[in-house]
């Protein structure tokens, strides 16, 4: 894999209106960009994550995609130039709440601008300008970048050829008013007043406590048991892990992205999505307790859903499921790669009858 790399671009105007004096988006690569400038792949993080998702053992909350992205994996970067940009509104790389305003001298903090999937896409699509990428022959992620993947079909369809999305939805399905909750409890912490000054550790005790209990959430016990089977030995992973995660993650990135999170839904985009022959590989995981398989009922009904093919993994890993259980989907990622969009015969979801009558 490449180190990081940034593109970086000025004035950049946000949905809102606000402009970013300066809009850095910091990616990763694998493969090259062809002379046609059409064989580019997307591959977009999560919520809380970034670029390492590509990295085998990564400490990313939808299990690492090692095993689906690289040298002879199904999205075969000897074949594409693959990129994985960090989200705007994120902090590892791209400009976020921990970033530098030039205008105020320190890092933005809650004054950062509200962003929106939209915001997020278009900030990407300029980087793919920047690196004189033509052509998208697909767009994947899962979780957030499942959001990301679908937003790019609706915001470019000309650009994109296919879509992989994984443990996600074409709407965020969670619990109004989030972003607020989560602000109101950073605003409670002890922490806050000096995070708020510039002192980022405070608020490290706060982040750690939450990330133990979103790992655990999204499924975290059944993802390392197999290769941790001590309780104690594993609670401690998990503590060191969320350690880990929360002296890089910036608190205030948590609002600013489920901001955007909540404002995402692109369902009255889906027929468009379709008319322009953009397949969709639905991914989801049997156990996942943030997009259950139940979505894939709802999804099913939605008009312009009939270019769809769904897949559900059996897995116990719940929201990792997608890059913990790679070997689950990998053929049906490798096929879906090699058809040309124009052939492929989209499956619907009939697992989602096959499934119900193989547990009868």
């Amino acid at each position: 894999m490449t180190t990081r790399q940034a593109f970086t671009l000025r004035d950049f105007r946000l949905e809102s209106g606000a402009v970013l004096p300066e809009m850095t988006v910091a990616y990763r690569t694998l493969g090259a960009l062809n002379e046609a400038g059409d064989n580019a792949v997307l591959v977009l993080h999560g919520y809380t994550t970034g670029p390492t998702m590509l990295e085998a053992g990564a400490n990313v909350a939808e299990g690492s995609w090692a095993e689906l992205v690289g040298p002879g994996k199904p999205i075969d970067s000897n074949e594409y130039f693959v990129i994985c940009p960090n989200m705007l509104g994120s902090c590892y790389g791209s400009t976020g709440p921990a970033s530098i305003s030039p205008v105020a001298g320190r890092a933005y903090g809650p004054a950062f601008p509200d962003i929106t999937a939209r915001d997020i896409v278009h900030a990407q699509k300029a980087l793919l300008d920047g690196l004189g990428v033509k052509k998208l022959a697909a767009v994947a992620g899962p979780s957030f970048g499942a959001y990301q993947s679908f937003q790019w079909a609706a915001s470019y369809p000309q650009l994109v050829e296919r879509v992989v999305a994984a443990v996600g939805a074409p709407w965020h399905p969670g619990p109004p008013g989030a972003s607020s909750a989560i602000l109101q409890a950073l605003e409670a912490d002890a922490g806050w007043a000096a995070y708020c000054a510039g002192d980022r550790e405070a608020m490290l005790p706060y982040l750690t406590a939450q990330r133990i209990k979103t790992l655990t959430l999204y499924g975290v016990d059944a993802e390392l048991t197999p290769r941790i089977p001590d309780p104690a030995r594993r609670a401690a992973e998990v503590a060191r892990l969320a350690r880990e995660w929360a002296e890089e993650f910036d608190p205030m990135s948590l609002v600013t992205l489920m901001r955007a999170a909540e404002g995402f839904d692109v369902r009255p985009a889906l027929p468009a999505i379709a008319a322009a022959g953009i397949p969709v590989l639905y991914v989801l995981s049997r156990t996942d307790p943030m997009f259950s398989p139940a979505l894939a009922r709802e999804v099913s009904r939605l008009p312009g859903a009939d270019n769809f093919s769904y897949v559900e993994l059996d897995s116990d890993k719940g929201h990792f499921a997608s890059g913990a259980d790679a070997a689950l989907w990998a053929d049906e990622l490798r096929v879906f790669m090699a058809c040309p969009p124009s052939e492929w015969q989209a499956a619907g979801f009939d697992a989602l009858d096959r499934n119900r009558e193989e547990a009868a």
